[in-house]
């Protein structure tokens, strides 16, 4: 039997990602970090990476991890179809699996010394079972997976909010840039107005920028609205080219089809036409 819904299962892997590469996907993903230091670009939010954080993430949001140079960068990657479960266990569980992902759409989460052992060997016993290819292999597979997504969910229901602590002020300054570029990107952001608003230095705030992302503060801005003309172009099948280009902060199509065929690798018209016959 096939795996016709999971995508990607990587444990372990020890690959930095030194420089800022967003993703944005129609797959769930848990993402857990073993060993080092990182952080992890979600939406508008950063979040710190420690050994024993946990991700639960809706792929559609824009999201982009970054490791840093002499660190180590150990993580455990679970990218899927939600479908590959659902079928599983819509009939064999009173709690729904994959509840986290439909309700928080993206949480984090840190375990303690406990869930992290108990965690690792759901992760550990998953891995054995993806690499060999017989039949009752790949189902016990899903049925471990099932029991980590159960798990996930058991952590989750403790009614502890989450707080968002960054190790120093550097993280905390650029946290502040996202969410203002979050409310403004459709507009004609300046490094003045950044300056005004989060009074900060804004050459300053340039550099942690970088530092922190692991691109510029303009690089993420045109990708965020190129990600945004692509939820558009899903939900708003009627809207012209050129009025996504505007409504996301563009001023001409010309640039427009520039930036998002550099990064896209089409013309958005191209992009359109792809879509639509994929529906």
């Amino acid at each position: 039997m096939e795996r016709l819904y999971l995508l990607q299962y990587e444990y372990l892997k020890s690959v930095p990602v030194p420089e800022g590469h967003f993703q944005s996907h129609d797959n769930y993903e848990i993402f857990y970090f073993h060993e080092g230091k990182g952080n992890y670009l979600i939406g508008d939010k950063i979040h710190v990476l420690m050994p024993g954080t946990l991700i639960v993430m809706h792929g559609l949001t824009l999201h982009m991890p970054k490791s840093f140079d002499g660190y180590p960068y150990v993580r455990t990657l679970l990218n899927f179809d939600p479908g590959y479960f659902r079928a599983a266990s819509e009939h064999m569980f009173v709690v729904n699996p994959l509840e986290p992902f439909e309700r928080l759409g993206n949480y984090k989460i840190q375990l303690d010394e406990s869930e992290r052992a108990e965690f690792e060997e759901l992760l550990c016993k998953m891995n054995r079972l993806y690499c060999t290819t017989d039949a009752v292999s790949q189902e016990r597979f899903r049925v471990v997976c099932l029991e980590a997504l159960l798990f996930i969910c058991q952590v989750l229901m403790k009614s502890v909010e989450e707080e968002v602590n960054f190790p120093s002020e550097k993280e905390q300054h650029v946290q502040n840039a996202l969410t203002y570029i979050e409310k403004n990107y459709m507009t004609d952001i300046c490094l003045d107005q950044l300056e005004e608003s989060l009074h900060i230095n804004k050459y300053y705030l340039v550099r942690i920028f970088r530092e922190t992302t692991g691109m510029t503060m303009f690089h993420y801005i045109y990708k965020r609205r190129i990600n945004q003309a692509k939820i558009l172009f899903l939900l708003e099948p009627e809207k012209s080219v050129t009025d996504i280009c505007y409504t996301i902060g563009f001023k001409n199509h010309s640039h427009f089809s520039k930036v998002f065929k550099q990064w896209e690798g089409k013309t958005p018209d191209q992009y359109r036409r792809l879509l639509k016959s994929q529906l």
